[in-house]
């Protein structure tokens, strides 16, 4: 558990966290809810919402949710609409949510990767820019964005995966340096191979498949990767890579050329 930092419970906040049904979201949400903030839950299944929603009750906060599909162009508004309609105030913006798919650009469907755009980045910046300006005249509160690893380099057979996340990296750095002096918290958690639903959803855990990205990289928990992600927000870090091995992993993408890293992205793709 992280020790909380300036407890909000003196002065209850809420925090909106994205995609907090399962994995890292579902983390977010309750090292969020141990830090004392009440939380407001998005995603798409109702009936899981609902379990987690009597899960952190039980922590001592408030808990809500809005079940809502994020790769509709209308999902984001339609969540600020629902929070105005509640009254709820929302001083931290959590931007979880988020999906991949394996394989060659032209060959995977592309509907579900211009829905990966909608909810990697579009809906992200939505949210974002509706919430913002109540955060600014406050004073308080912030934005923790989901980026990854892959913003570091081109992701051959993941393309608009690695390049969704790469918008993520720069578009949270942009706006924590915009924000620097109204004492909102900006950072982006940027995490490797993780054990989560987004791997079977990417199609990333085919037992057929020569090796596994987490033979090449330790895969971390979801729960670890929260409590990093969380703490580092807290702290005031725009940047957040869990784990030596990722931390590694980032910087050695910055020695050789961008080529050269692009090869090797693609080499890793291609084992999964």
């Amino acid at each position: 558990m992280i020790a909380p930092i300036g407890d909000p419970r003196s002065m209850p906040q809420t925090a909106l966290i994205t995609g907090a049904s399962v994995g890292i979201g579902y983390e977010l949400a309750k090292q969020f809810a141990r830090g004392g903030y009440n939380v407001l839950l998005v995603a798409r299944d109702h009936d899981r919402l609902a379990a987690v929603c009597e899960e952190i009750k039980g922590m001592g906060v408030q808990a809500d949710y809005v079940a809502r599909d994020l790769s509709q162009p209308d999902g984001p508004i339609s969540v600020y609409a629902d929070t105005l309609e509640r009254k709820i105030e929302v001083d931290v913006v959590v931007n979880n949510a988020g999906f991949g798919a394996l394989g060659r650009f032209d060959e995977i469907d592309l509907q579900r990767q211009i829905d990966m755009v909608q909810v990697n980045i579009a809906t992200l910046m939505e949210l974002t820019h509706r919430f913002l300006p109540g955060m600014v005249q406050r004073g308080q509160g912030g934005v923790l964005n989901v980026a990854s690893t892959a913003a570091y380099q081109a992701g051959p057979l993941m393309a608009v995966y690695y390049a969704s996340k790469a918008f993520v990296l720069s578009f949270t750095e942009a706006i924590a340096e915009e924000l620097k002096e109204t004492g909102l918290k900006v950072s982006a958690l940027c995490p490797g191979p993780t054990s989560s639903e987004f791997r079977s959803r990417a199609k990333l855990d085919d037992p057929n498949a020569p090796v596994t990205q987490s033979k090449l990289i330790p895969m971390m928990t979801a729960e670890a990767v929260a409590a990093a992600g969380y703490n580092g927000w807290r702290r005031g870090k725009r940047i957040v890579v869990p784990g030596l091995m990722n931390k590694l992993g980032v910087q050695g993408t910055r020695l050789g050329t961008r080529r050269f890293a692009t090869k090797i992205a693609g080499k890793i793709n291609k084992a999964k």
